[in-house]
């Protein structure tokens, strides 16, 4: 099974990320713009939260609230769970189960070095599977 590292030197470490006091209708159409499902809160370069569709939906939109007057941290996540880049695809499988979360912070020490999504691992432990039917069909034939 291929490490967090390994994932991202595939994937490429592209970050999408918003300021804590940027508006949450700001935010909302970068999603759009970059396709992505959430976005890293970054202050001062530092991992402050995180923002997702999950966020908007139950506590702006549920709520009655406008998008155009609350700051992202009001609505944030701001304890995020992280992976490092030694972790397998299968644990940050097991985590995001566990945890019931969709997007994985990488983080080495301190610093941010990319984002998995639930997509990205599962389009992975496909991609094995796959590889896996290849070898035993080869086998079974040879």
């Amino acid at each position: 099974m291929k490490t967090v590292s390994q994932l991202l030197q595939a994937k490429g470490r592209e970050i999408h990320s918003i300021a804590p006091d940027a508006r949450v209708f700001d935010a909302l159409k970068l999603m759009a713009d970059k396709n992505v499902g959430a976005l890293v809160v970054l202050e001062s370069g530092r991992l402050a939260g995180i923002f997702s569709e999950r966020d908007y939906a139950r506590k702006v939109i549920l709520l009655g609230k406008s998008s155009h007057d609350i700051a992202v941290r009001d609505i944030m996540t701001a304890k995020v769970i992280t992976v490092h880049p030694g972790q397998t695809v299968e644990a940050c499988m097991a985590l995001m189960t566990e945890k019931r979360i969709r997007h994985l912070p990488v983080t080495e020490g301190e610093r941010l070095i990319g984002v998995l999504s639930i997509g990205d691992l599962v389009k992975e432990v496909i991609a094995e599977q796959e590889q896996t039917i290849k070898q035993l069909e080869s086998y079974i034939h040879s």
